[in-house]
């Protein structure tokens, strides 16, 4: 009896809802598992989503004037672009690891795009960044990106760039 209390324990707190991010914990960790697919290599991670961003949007390029004029077939040996690409992934693992603190979350993700928006980054390239991202998903996660998993990124994307919608309006 008290294996059963506890295994309905474990699946009652793991569809408790987080009411302050909309996710459930197991939400929570599906987006945290596959994640640490990226974080496992984050420069081939982060060149795939740049190089599909500049291959769809290559005005985009012109706006890193360390490797604005650099061939897009040799950005994934450029090292500056490979660092930019880390901390892409770094940055989003950062706001993944803070959903158990919603406030941090948000002041982290605030700190981002302040500075973005001061470099001339706009609305529209964060909306287009996250379709792109929805794109690229099933091939960067694999087989991980269930059903399930791709509900729980739909809600961490829609949190992330909602706020950041809320950023640009203020």
């Amino acid at each position: 009896m008290a294996l059963f209390r506890g295994l309905f324990n474990f699946f009652l707190d793991d569809n408790k809802l987080d009411e302050k991010i909309g996710m459930t914990e197991r939400q929570k960790r599906l987006v945290q598992n596959t994640w640490a697919i990226a974080r496992k290599d984050e420069v081939s991670a982060g060149l795939a989503i740049m190089i599909a961003l500049f291959k769809q949007y290559p005005e985009y390029q012109k706006q890193f004037k360390s490797f604005k004029d650099v061939p897009i077939d040799e950005l994934p040996k450029n090292k500056r672009f490979q660092a930019h690409c880390v901390s892409i992934i770094s940055t989003f693992g950062k706001l993944i690891e803070l959903m158990y603190d919603p406030e941090l979350m948000q002041a982290s993700l605030t700190n981002v795009i302040e500075k973005h928006k001061t470099r001339g980054q706009t609305q529209e390239q964060f909306e287009n960044l996250k379709q792109l991202l929805i794109s690229l998903f099933p091939s960067l996660f694999g087989k991980q990106y269930t059903p399930e998993a791709q509900e729980a990124w739909k809600k961490m994307l829609d949190l992330i760039f909602s706020s950041i919608n809320e950023i640009y309006k203020n």
